[in-house]
Parts: structure tokens; C-alpha cells; sequence
């Protein structure tokens, strides 16, 4: 009965997309052969090595011998029959990645899920958590397709915005406990905070605690002045986005941002011109105070999705609107979206200059410090990419936050284990995802080159390289994402992406072009 139902999903996926084969399984059995492992948890490459998975569970990983010698193919595990065998000798087979901040599209972004999702999957991206989007609804309903493999999509949490789907806004403690029992009944794995008063703040983040759900927390201007991290931390929040809201925990001088006397939120540039001078009014790195916060925040558990990549234009805004993928993967709707706006969050380039980038490049350097340290303190610290704003394209924007912590000072293999087990540790679900392990589920990344040496090969677009010959070529890009043990083709998902978006473009006989130029 399994394989039949195999056989019906494999050709109602070919169907789905004109017949070409983005995709295949999930198998009784299938044995990826060849490949050297990248296992997520810290260890080094390690191959040849061949993995067995039997539906969507590994049941063996065998070392099958040793760099340039010969393979004894008697030594191998043997395929079954009506088994799968992937050639992937040569390659690199990473766990599946966990993107922890991951916005399902928009609406006015004109990004739907399907256009998302294969751009996350030819990516790597297997597990997402959205951190609230159109609906908690509408979000689960995505869900439940994902884990039929209805639909080609990662792995979905769904973290609720908190007071979403209120009939009346939350202003007492036991409003916000009614909420979140509510928001648990209904399915969601957790709620996302912009903040509130603290009694409601307590309040929520107790009973979500109580119910064991998890949280991660905005924590915006409106209402950090009175609300930190380390309140939301030592209240049980499990996760920060950004960083907002720890700069404001380090203060040692002041207890409020130096906001300029005709600062208004509502004007975007205000907003981001001025979140660029934050960290330098912090304590200094490796201070008294600033040491004491991140002890204090380690000793909690605490969780840190940095997500870097979101704020990069703002250090260097024609570095993020001349990304090479935006030509052929941005939606002609998302490029609008992107463009200098009063009204369109994260369009600030209401007049962006040197000034500007100048305070940002030295705000990424002291918030960089921050999070190498906790890290090498041994605090956890996720890859998230938040994207679909500030020209961050989904997928794309994933391995750039990746290259961001290795400017940052991790390890290439602290930077896998950052996108793969420190997720999955921080969506409490370690034991089935996040590293190579008998009995986990088949979530892999298998790819050509070698990722520790240039993170650029998991670009969708590769890298580019010179041969002997003196050939100028492309190397890498994703070739197979598995997730749940079916087996994309993940540079055919790229290709469906990029007719989308020459469809759309030829519709609207539209051209991308730089702001201000015509």
C-alpha cells in the first residue's frame, strides 16, 4: 500500500509541473551512495560514506571506505528490490537547513507560497518557522499539506503573532492566558512577540511556558522601553529575532534609545537611521555589564536568530538592489515592494547615504561581537533569513546570513551546525531532524563542491570559478534537497521559479530596473 501511494504522489507531482520531474518518493527503500557527510554536529567531513533510508527514516550510514581508493562494492549495503539508488559519488550531503525566521510570502509583497517554497527548497531550506504571517488558519493549513507531501514545501512551524485573530485587543493578563490557550487549542507551535506591557507580557509567556510552546520576540520600540530581553528572557521566552531589545539590556548610561526630538516611528527611515546607532550606545564589548548579560542569557537557554542578512542594505544598499538572482527570481510585485517607499516596511530609502551605511557597518561590528562571543561561550545562536523585505530574496537570503556568520567569526562547521542542529534544538525537535543519525528523519542537502570552502556553491546562481583552460565557469548550486525522503530536483525547482518570473514579466511587459533611472 506504501509504495502504491509512492507511485500516485510521484506522478500527481509530475502532472503538476508539465511533466518534468521535479521530484521523486518518498521509497521504501533508498540508498544515497558515495557521498561525504557534512553530519551537522560539529565533526568534520567524513567519506565515502553510503545512507540507507527506508521511507522517511535512516536506517544506516556505513562507511564504505577511503579517499582515492577504490570502493569494495561487497562492503556496501545492498539495495532491496524496488529500492532507490542515488549515484552521489563525489558529492556533499549536509542535514536539511532550518530557516528560523521565515515569512510565507505576502501579500503585498504579490509573493504566494508556492513561489516561496521552491525557492527555500532549491536552497536546502527544509524546516522553516514562520514567525506569524497571514494566519494561524491559514499557515497550519499549509501545514498539514506539507506533511502529506501535497504540496512541495519544507517543514513548517507555525509561531502566531501575539493578539493575532483577537476579536479586541489584549489589555489585561488573563485576556493575554485566554489567548494563548486559545492560540495552543488551534495548533500553532508557538507565538511571536512585539512586545506589550509586562504584566501581559509575563502573563503570556507563563502560560505559553505551561502549556510548552515556544516563542520568539520582536522586541519593537514601542515597547522595549519597559520590556528587554532579558525581561522576556527571564520570563521564559525561548528565542530573540534580531537584536533588537539587547542593546537596550546593555545600556549602562541611559534607559532609553537617544532618539532624536523630531524622531516619528511611523516614517520608515526614522526607524532604521536611527535602530543604526543603537549598539554604540551599549556597554562595550567584554565590560563588566555586557558580560554579565550574555552569562545571564546562556544560563537561560536563551536562543539568538541574529538574522543579519535582513539589515545588509543598510550598510550597503547597492550590494543588496544589485544581487545577480534578482534579474531572474524576484517577482516584477516583490521588486515594487522593495523600492523606495513611505508606506512599504523596510523601504527606508527615503534619503539613504554614506552617513547612514557608515553607522550601520560599525552597529554590524559590535553586534557581531555579541553574537560570535555567545557563541563561543556556548550559547545557541540560529540561521534565520527574514526574507522578502529590504531586497532579500527567499532562498538566496538564506545563504547570505550564512556567509554573515562567517564574517562574523564562526567556523564554516559552526555555521552548518547554526542552520541545521542549533534550529532544531530551538523547535525542540533534535531527536527526528538537524544531524545525520540512525533513526532521525530523511532531511539531506547534497551538492558538488565543497560548502566549507566557499559558502557561495549553495547559491541557486553557484560560484563563479576559473578553470585551467582559463574558462570562466558556474560551480555548485544545490542538486538534490530530500525532505521526508522525497528527492527534489532542486535545480529544476529554480528553473520553475525563474519561468514564473519571466511569465510575469512578459505579462506585464516589465523590466527590472534601479530606482530613480528610467
Amino acid at each position: 500500500m506504501k509504495k502504491i501511494l509512492s507511485i500516485l504522489l510521484f506522478f500527481q507531482i509530475l502532472i503538476s509541473f508539465g511533466q518534468e520531474k521535479i521530484s521523486e518518493g518518498p521509497f521504501d527503500q533508498l540508498i544515497i551512495r558515495g557521498v561525504t557527510l557534512i553530519n551537522g554536529n560539529g565533526a568534520p567531513p567524513r567519506g565515502p560514506i553510503d545512507i540507507v533510508v527506508e521511507n522517511n527514516n535512516i536506517v544506516d550510514i556505513q562507511v564504505v571506505g577511503y579517499p582515492g581508493v577504490e570502493i569494495d562494492e561487497s562492503k556496501r549495503p545492498k539495495l532491496k528490490t524496488g529500492g532507490k539508488e542515488l549515484d552521489c559519488s563525489g558529492m556533499y550531503l549536509l542535514p536539511g537547513f532550518v530557516d528560523m525566521h521565515g515569512h510565507i510570502g505576502g501579500i503585498s509583497q504579490g509573493a504566494d507560497y508556492d513561489y516561496v517554497f521552491k525557492l527555500w527548497m532549491a536552497h536546502g531550506v527544509t524546516t522553516v518557522r514562520e514567525p506569524s504571517g497571514r494566519g494561524i488558519d491559514w499557515t497550519l493549513d499549509l501545514k498539514r499539506k506539507s506533511e502529506k507531501n501535497e504540496i512541495i514545501a519544507p517543514r513548517i512551524f507555525a509561531y502566531t503573532g501575539f493578539g493575532q485573530g483577537s476579536k479586541k485587543p489584549i489589555s489585561t493578563p488573563e485576556m493575554a492566558r485566554e489567548w494563548v490557550r486559545e492560540n495552543a487549542n488551534k495548533g500553532a507551535d508557538g507565538i511571536k512577540f512585539f512586545g506589550a506591557p509586562p504584566e501581559i507580557m509575563a502573563a503570556a509567556l507563563d502560560e505559553n511556558k505551561k502549556l510548552g510552546l515556544r516563542s520568539a520576540c520582536h522586541h519593537a520600540q514601542m515597547d522595549v522601553g519597559r520590556w528587554n530581553v532579558l525581561n522576556s528572557a527571564r520570563a521564559g521566552l525561548t528565542s530573540m529575532e534580531h537584536w533588537y531589545g539587547l542593546p537596550e539590556a546593555l545600556f549602562e548610561d541611559r534607559t532609553l534609545q537617544d532618539y532624536p526630538l523630531d524622531y516619528n516611528y511611523q516614517n520608515e527611515q526614522h526607524r532604521f537611521e536611527e535602530a543604526g546607532k543603537l549598539w554604540k550606545q551599549a556597554a562595550k564589548p567584554y565590560s563588566e555589564h555586557w558580560n554579565k548579560v550574555m552569562d545571564e542569557l546562556i544560563s537561560l537557554d536563551f536562543t539568538l536568530d541574529p538574522t543579519f542578512n535582513i539589515y545588509e542594505a543598510s550598510r550597503d544598499l547597492h550590494r543588496a538592489r544589485r544581487a545577480e538572482w534578482h534579474e531572474d527570481y524576484t517577482l516584477p510585485s516583490l521588486w515594487d515592494f522593495y523600492q523606495p517607499s513611505k508606506i512599504s516596511h523596510g523601504s527606508y530609502w527615503h534619503d539613504w547615504g554614506t552617513e547612514q551605511e557608515v553607522a550601520w557597518r560599525e552597529n554590524y561590528n559590535l553586534w557581531m561581537k555579541f553574537v560570535n562571543e555567545y557563541k563561543n561561550r556556548g550559547g545557541r545562536v540560529t540561521t534565520g533569513s527574514d526574507s522578502g523585505f529590504i531586497f532579500q530574496l527567499y532562498g538566496f537570503a538564506y545563504i547570505r546570513e550564512m556567509e554573515l556568520l562567517r564574517e562574523a567569526g564562526f567556523h564554516p562547521l559552526e555555521i552548518i551546525r547554526s542552520a541545521t542542529l542549533n534550529g532544531a534544538e530551538a523547535l525542540g525537535v533534535s531527536n527526528e531532524i538537524g544531524t545525520v543519525e540512525v533513526g532521525k528523519l530523511a532531511d539531506f542537502v547534497i551538492l558538488n563542491e565543497n560548502p566549507l570552502k566557499n559558502l557561495k556553491v549553495l547559491y541557486g546562481t553557484g560560484a563563479i570559478k576559473l578553470t585551467e583552460d582559463n574558462e570562466v565557469v558556474r560551480v555548485g548550486g544545490v542538486v538534490y534537497t530530500i525532505k521526508d525522503g522525497v528527492v527534489y530536483d532542486a535545480k529544476a525547482l529554480l528553473k520553475d521559479v525563474k519561468t514564473t518570473v519571466q511569465q510575469q514579466k512578459q505579462k506585464l511587459n516589465y523590466k527590472l530596473r534601479q530606482p530613480g533611472l528610467k
